[in-house]
């Protein structure tokens, strides 16, 4: 952004803000004048739409001649005529949220440029509980879907709910996150605290552990949530044991990988390895460890892998080792191959900006894996 901004002598706080704007116009202008192309056809589709079916717990939501209805039936969903929108992602919306996502990260390094920090590794270790906390306020909204279907009303009916439901709750974390640093920071240079990355933290550690609670709480005082510990060990467990063989396997074979990162990398390697253990155990091994039916995919990426082992994999093997290991091991190479992109010459150069992309590709992975684990461990 920067670069681009010198190139065309425009001010790059100008040029992220007016690349923001423009985009903008372009949706809202889109939506006036072609109203069942751009806002029925693709925002409606592929990000409102399954809001709304989530929000409301129907099983699809369908868009009409400008009107919306829910329904509660597969085979309804399937015969409906107009845009039918599915709770959860889709290819399309997950690369709208990408590029939401670098064009956010964008603007956070040059707010970051202007307060003059987040170049310290420590910035990223003080922002590790809010990545937890995005995945356990979505299972919040998970919570009140099952309050919903079990006859009770939840403790955030939609629309507000909307706030806590993608592609909204990025945008709700990424804002409560922002609060809590720029008040860290003012907090740190009228010497109220230390350092700000102290505030930053302790503070997420604070507002995760509320919403863990809240659903703990949830547990202990109602039927349609329960809890179910030996999940959540059995994930943590399996994620850590994962991690140690992959930075056991670098460190020995191959400790090029990870000189630009250091821990920084085993930070992301795990975080992603939550996400591939989650995903085992919550889509083929809930059975077996006594904690109720296997949870579906809500990823298109999670769906297309277990499909595809299924359909390569023997029934006599599958019944064995399940359908959804596979996606583990992509996770996995996934993160050493992002872990080993980050040389030292790119961390030297652009700390800020790599710091921050770090804590973004963490984020992609430990946050979903989060919902996935706390949705298994608690039942919903």
């Amino acid at each position: 952004m920067a670069t681009v901004a010198e190139r065309v002598g425009v001010a790059p706080e100008r040029l992220w803000g007016g690349t923001v704007l423009a985009l903008l116009l372009a949706l809202v202008g889109g939506s006036i004048a072609f109203p069942r192309a751009v806002y029925d056809g693709f925002l409606w589709r592929y990000f409102w739409g399954p809001v709304v079916a989530d929000g409301n717990g129907a099983v699809c939501a369908v868009r009409s001649g400008g009107t919306t209805r829910l329904l509660n039936s597969q085979s309804a969903c399937a015969a409906a005529e107009g845009f039918v929108a599915y709770p959860g992602y889709t290819l399309v919306s997950e690369v709208g949220y990408i590029v939401t996502l670098l064009l956010m990260l964008m603007g956070v390094v040059l707010l970051l440029r202007r307060l003059g920090i987040g170049e310290d590794r420590t910035f990223f270790f003080a922002l590790f509980p809010f990545m937890l906390f995005g995945g356990a306020l979505r299972v919040v909204e998970d919570a009140g879907i099952a309050a919903m279907r079990a006859g009770v009303d939840p403790a955030i009916p939609f629309p507000w709910s909307a706030l806590i439901i993608s592609p909204f709750i990025y945008f709700t974390v990424f804002f409560v996150t922002l609060a809590v640093v720029v008040a860290s920071v003012w907090l740190d240079r009228r010497g109220v605290i230390d350092r700000y990355e102290r505030g930053v933290f302790w503070a997420g550690a604070a507002i995760l552990a509320v919403t863990v609670g809240y659903l703990v709480a949830l547990a202990v005082t109602t039927e349609y949530v329960t809890f179910h510990p030996q999940v959540l060990v059995v994930i943590l467990v399996g994620a850590t044991l994962s991690t140690a063989v992959v930075w056991w396997l670098i460190e020995t074979y191959a400790p090029d990988i990870n000189t630009g990162t250091e821990y920084i990398g085993l930070v992301v390697i795990w975080g992603h390895a939550v996400d591939g253990v989650a995903n085992v155990v919550g889509l083929d091994w809930m059975g077996a460890l006594g904690a109720g039916p296997n949870l579906v995919p809500k990823h298109p990426v999670n769906a297309a892998i277990v499909d595809l082992t299924g359909a390569v994999l023997p029934e006599s093997v599958l019944a064995v080792t399940g359908d959804a290991w596979p996606f583990l091991a992509v996770k996995l190479v996934a993160a050493t191959f992002v872990v080993w992109v980050f040389e030292d010459e790119i961390m030297e150069e652009s700390p800020r900006y790599a710091i921050l992309l770090l804590i973004a590709i963490l984020a992609v992975g430990l946050g979903p894996g989060t919902r996935d684990m706390l949705r298994a461990t608690f039942g919903i």
